[in-house]
């Protein structure tokens, strides 16, 4: 497990672009094979992946979390963004399609990952938080998410965003997760865009082809950057961040928050005119 210190509003200003990339963006998830996390300390955060092929994968503990298990003292949200796959939660199995996204609640001793054919695996995308309470394990399929359509076509950025795990979906602790498709001939997400300060976030940006990148923007209103975001990659975004994207063409995004609250609405818009 690789640990992130993300730096501060104040440090984050003065840092050159690799330095941005290495603190708030993880490239080398989705390996083959792997099972990948990524331990942030904005909220205690993990990131990972994982793509079984000839053989299952194990979710195991780290030295990171000092638990006997992974989920002793977290829950677990998984997208899976690949080909069909199984997790099995202890003794319970849960076949998983495209886009489908399962919920492991605390307290959950053993995951495993495998995928209906190795030669076009799954690819189960991953996002833990702390957990204080259990609920229970539950899979969604893309049918059963709430869908939202947003934005217009002539301000390039007609989407709908399902939403998994919420309080009027699947419960939780404190994870919130769904993902957002963009619309052909669109291509910003999240603009215009917010902050909110009682909540971190992060985004996994994917169905990209291998020559298109998303433009990731984050940083203070008045003093923003941005991040060069290829296929699977994820974008880290501290609570005094904004964070939004105009892609080269279309895409999906999986985005997940966990602080102090669960209002998916709770947020501070910032108007484009005031974007620096």
């Amino acid at each position: 497990m690789q640990t992130h210190w993300t730096p501060d509003q104040i440090r984050y200003q003065r840092m050159i672009t690799e330095e941005l990339r290495s603190a708030f963006l993880i490239t080398d998830l989705f390996r083959k094979g792997e099972l990948t996390t990524h331990y942030l300390d904005v909220d205690r955060t993990i990131v990972g992946s994982a793509i079984p092929t000839q053989s299952e994968l194990k979710l195991t503990t780290a030295d990171e979390l000092r638990a006997a298990f992974f989920l002793e003292r977290r829950e677990l949200g998984i997208l899976n963004v690949g080909a069909k796959g199984t997790v099995t939660a202890d003794s319970k199995s849960f076949d998983m399609d495209n886009l489908d996204c399962l919920y492991v609640g605390r307290g959950t001793k053993e995951v495993r990952f495998t995928s209906a054919d190795a030669a076009s695996p799954a690819q189960f995308y991953l996002l833990s938080y702390p957990a204080h309470t259990t609920y229970p394990t539950t899979l969604a399929r893309k049918k059963d998410a709430a869908a939202v359509p947003l934005g217009k076509q002539e301000a390039l950025n007609k989407r709908t965003i399902y939403k998994y795990i919420h309080p009027d979906g699947i419960k939780s602790c404190q994870l919130v997760m769904g993902f957002t498709e963009l619309d052909i001939g669109s291509g910003w997400n999240t603009m215009p865009p917010h902050t909110h300060t009682r909540r971190s976030e992060v985004y996994l940006y994917f169905n990209l082809p291998e020559a298109a990148r998303v433009f990731h923007m984050m940083g203070l209103p008045h003093e923003t950057r941005h991040l060069v975001v290829a296929d699977k990659q994820v974008a880290i975004s501290p609570s005094w961040s904004i964070h939004a994207g105009i892609g080269t063409q279309h895409y999906t995004f999986c985005w997940g928050m966990g602080g102090e609250n669960q209002a998916f609405d709770d947020m501070d818009g910032i108007p484009v005119p005031d974007l620096r």
